[in-house]
């Protein structure tokens, strides 16, 4: 049966070091970075403060897809997470196409965390250039992520911590810049938000849309990680709970200060943060906040490494991508796997050399659709193999509540999101984009499977 090729490939262990605190802020830690940091204002630009339409719906997503996750990571912790669960409910082709996809979309999303925190600190400092800070970037992450799965949870712990003391100060700076407390600044109050609260209409909401998708992305890596943490059933159902609720809050509340206190057409967009917090007029807070977004960046690049490589090793693994990417090192590391998925973030670094300034808008524009893909994949995935358990009598360590309504009403968003895209000219070059390339995707993966299937038959 193709549903069973992970069990032609020896057992490969990673290791089970990580920590269920850890975990949680690596969940944190994908998520709030370049989408939240740069692109709540360019979300904002695009439909104004209705752009909270946009993360109210994407949020909602989110929540029942990693509600979905949770319960299938917890029943089967595997380095491959969504794309195993495919591979089980729908296929062998099926998995890997969303594994290579998956794999494809965090080695962009890597790339442009790089060139992002470059720009970001060079506006700051512009001493070395963005090229030059983007390659120390890649190369002190790519030796993070080689030193060890406990060393790197640490380290992502830590990173996370800072970011989410800066949001919480970040949104307390910002109530009282609204609530006119703060002496010698007047407040803007709601007025931004009032007086024109859709300027583009629904095709603002539409367009804002897609890079709501791409601020969320990454929080998924939760599944992925659940694979080396201690207790992985336990530790799963709680990462999940809180890493939810954290990022509606942090994304919501952030972006909510942002349209109150900066109209669409403020150039100061290009900047939230540190626009937010000029206007309340809090001397070094801009320089302190942009800092701030370079670590918060960094962290993404670190968690989204570290998802791309575990991807690459569950493909391996189960015959789907080359056999060297399984060798580990001595730290139960993947190394290989390591060294492939950050290849491209230094070709990016000698694009940026080449062509500055251009590199980075043209990555964002390709992994915005990525995401819906991944997460309907995980929605029809857990449909399916809920009812099998439920058929064969398989108890799950951990259920989502509400099946199937809440699973239905999950994939009834996702069409919504796609409909509102396949109407709008820019997101409709993307969403074709994206199927031409799992086309693409999936006839290598079935022709690759059928040449393995043709060379196991003599056994």
């Amino acid at each position: 049966m193709t549903t069973k090729s992970a069990s032609v490939r020896p057992e490969r262990h990673l290791g089970h070091t990580m920590k269920p605190r850890q975990l949680t802020m690596m969940g944190l830690g994908s998520a709030i970075g370049a989408g939240l940091f740069l692109g709540s204002g360019a979300g904002v630009q695009a439909a104004g403060p209705a752009v909270l339409l946009s993360y109210l719906v994407a949020g909602t997503l989110i929540i029942l897809v990693m509600w979905a996750l949770g319960e299938m990571a917890a029943a089967n912790p595997n380095s491959g997470a969504f794309s195993v669960y495919a591979e089980r409910a729908l296929g062998r082709t099926a998995g890997a196409t969303i594994g290579w996809l998956w794999w494809l979309q965090l080695v962009v999303v890597i790339a442009a965390e790089a060139l992002g925190a470059a720009g970001l600190l060079y506006s700051i400092w512009p001493v070395i250039p963005v090229w030059a800070l983007a390659l120390a970037f890649m190369v002190a992450f790519t030796a993070i992520n080689l030193a060890g799965v406990r060393n790197f949870g640490e380290f992502e712990f830590w990173f996370a911590i800072l970011k989410v003391a800066a949001i919480v100060l970040f949104l307390a700076v910002g109530a009282a810049l609204l609530l006119g407390v703060l002496p010698g600044v007047a407040s803007p109050g709601l007025s931004n938000i009032t007086s024109d609260f859709a300027p583009q209409g629904l095709g603002g909401v539409a367009a804002a849309l897609f890079v709501v998708i791409f601020a969320f992305g990454g929080t998924e890596i939760v599944s992925v990680a659940a694979a080396e943490t201690q207790d992985p059933e336990r530790s799963v159902g709680r990462a999940i709970r809180t890493v939810v609720w954290r990022i509606l809050v942090f994304y919501i509340g952030s972006v909510f200060v942002i349209a109150a206190v900066l109209p669409a057409t403020s150039e100061s967009l290009a900047s939230p943060f540190a626009g937010v917090l000029d206007t309340a007029r809090i001397p070094g807070a801009a320089t302190a906040i942009t800092l701030v977004a370079v670590v918060a960046l960094l962290s993404a690049l670190n968690a989204n490494l570290y998802g791309a490589s575990r991807m690459a090793y569950s493909l391996a693994e189960r015959g789907e991508a080359p056999q060297f990417l399984t060798r580990l090192s001595g730290a139960s590391v993947p190394m290989l796997a390591v060294a492939v998925s950050v290849a491209f973030g230094f070709v990016a670094t000698v694009l940026e050399l080449l062509f500055p300034d251009k590199v980075l808008p043209a990555l964002f524009q390709l992994v915005g659709s990525t995401c819906l893909v991944v997460w309907g994949s995980a929605l029809v995935s857990q449909l399916i193999l809920r009812r099998r358990a439920t058929r064969d009598g398989t108890a799950l360590p951990l259920k989502m509540k509400g099946f199937p309504a809440l699973t239905v009403l999950g994939l009834v968003l996702l069409g919504l999101i796609f409909a509102v895209g396949f109407s709008a000219e820019e997101s409709r070059v993307q969403l074709f984009s994206t199927f031409a390339l799992i086309a693409g995707i999936a006839l290598a993966c079935a022709a690759g499977a059928r040449i393995q299937g043709r060379r196991r038959r003599p056994e």
